[in-house]
């Protein structure tokens, strides 16, 4: 007769009202669920911090990342734009990266322009002065969408948007112009 491989039944024991499962070489039993579950865990883990992160604006901190945000199919919207002034604001440009659109305030998400309210020396007010006319231009010149990012709006309540027409950052435009910077999560000034 050949020796097999079986191992023979064995009752599980009880300890203390519970079921001790035991290996036949009576260790006890981890199972495959117990590593797995764990795995699972710790994944879980990272998935919830990174999306909190993201959502506070971290998202703003990771280059080429609003790339991946929602993006309109087409360019469905337009107006005829002015520099607003005193009064009601529909659709009208306020500075190099901030306009009214049909009555909703939107800050330029991807960029930072010189201030003009106010400016802190005479050469940030020309070249802020420069960014608002060239964003009325970009704005006037046709179709454009608004994408939002991870954040829907900033402290002021002014809602976060990239602007692009054809698949083409407007606020990038300024950039090479060098009328705008990349928005890094920090001002800088433009004085010096």
């Amino acid at each position: 007769m050949t020796k097999s491989n079986v191992v023979p039944f064995r009752r599980p024991r009880k300890s203390g009202g519970k079921i001790d499962r035991r290996s036949p070489q009576g260790k006890p039993r981890t199972g495959q669920n117990g590593p797995r579950k764990s795995l699972m865990a710790v994944i879980s883990a990272i998935v919830v911090a990174a999306a909190g992160w993201l959502a506070f604006s971290g998202a703003g901190n990771l280059p080429g990342l609003r790339a991946v945000a929602k993006t309109p199919v087409g360019d469905s919207s337009s107006a005829a734009f002015s520099i607003c002034g005193d009064g009601r604001h529909v659709n009208c440009v306020v500075d190099g990266d901030t306009f009214w659109f049909q009555g909703q305030k939107i800050r330029i998400a991807d960029i930072d322009t010189p201030e003009l309210s106010p400016p802190r020396c005479e050469a940030e007010r020309i070249k802020g002065e420069a960014a608002k006319a060239r964003l009325l231009a970009l704005l006037n010149a046709g179709n454009f969408s608004l994408a939002a990012g991870w954040r829907d709006e900033d402290k002021y309540g002014r809602k976060l948007r990239t602007v692009t027409r054809s698949g083409q950052s407007l606020g990038i435009t300024l950039v090479e112009e060098g009328l705008a910077r990349r928005w890094d999560g920090a001002r800088h000034g433009w004085c010096g």
